[in-house]
């Protein structure tokens, strides 16, 4: 099963983890998962955010702790569709805050004659003060990458 995913994956935590690991999960030993990773000129906008390379090396480290590397690819996206337009993908896995994205491509894939893609939804991972973890919070030392709440100085 081909299975694809996208993001900025700023900073690694438990809710791309969960995205991830579901994309394998669902593609199984034989498959391949595509993750489709911003590149900086797509993201310039966003503030804080890490080098392309960076957070691609991330990914990779990831990857190869989990035993996935070699059934992913991992490929530079400069928009929110990335190949999911015209490549044969057969699943993406999102979260909440992008089933929408999903949902216009396969409006736009139907359009164009293509099969659409099975939209697999992931729940949002949540802190532990019940909120999401999200980049943006780690980054702001609200809490970590595992969703546990730092104190504030």
């Amino acid at each position: 099963m081909k299975v694809c995913l996208g993001g900025t994956f700023n900073i690694l935590h438990f809710g791309h983890m969960e995205l991830i690991n579901k994309a394998f999960k669902l593609a199984g030993p034989r498959g391949s998962v595509f993750i489709g990773l911003t590149t900086d000129a797509f993201i310039k906008n966003k503030v804080n955010i890490k080098p392309y390379l960076e957070r691609k090396k991330t990914l990779e480290e990831y990857l190869k702790e989990k035993g996935f590397f070699n059934n992913a690819y991992i490929k530079p996206i400069s928009d929110r569709f990335g190949p999911t337009l015209e490549e044969d993908f057969d699943v993406i896995v999102v979260s909440q805050e992008t089933v929408r994205n999903a949902e216009e491509i396969n409006l736009i894939r139907k359009k164009n004659g293509k099969k659409p893609l099975k939209i697999i939804k992931i729940t949002l991972v949540l802190a532990k003060d019940g909120l999401p973890i999200s980049s943006t919070r780690i980054h702001n030392r609200d809490i970590d990458k595992k969703g546990n709440i730092l104190k504030k100085d």
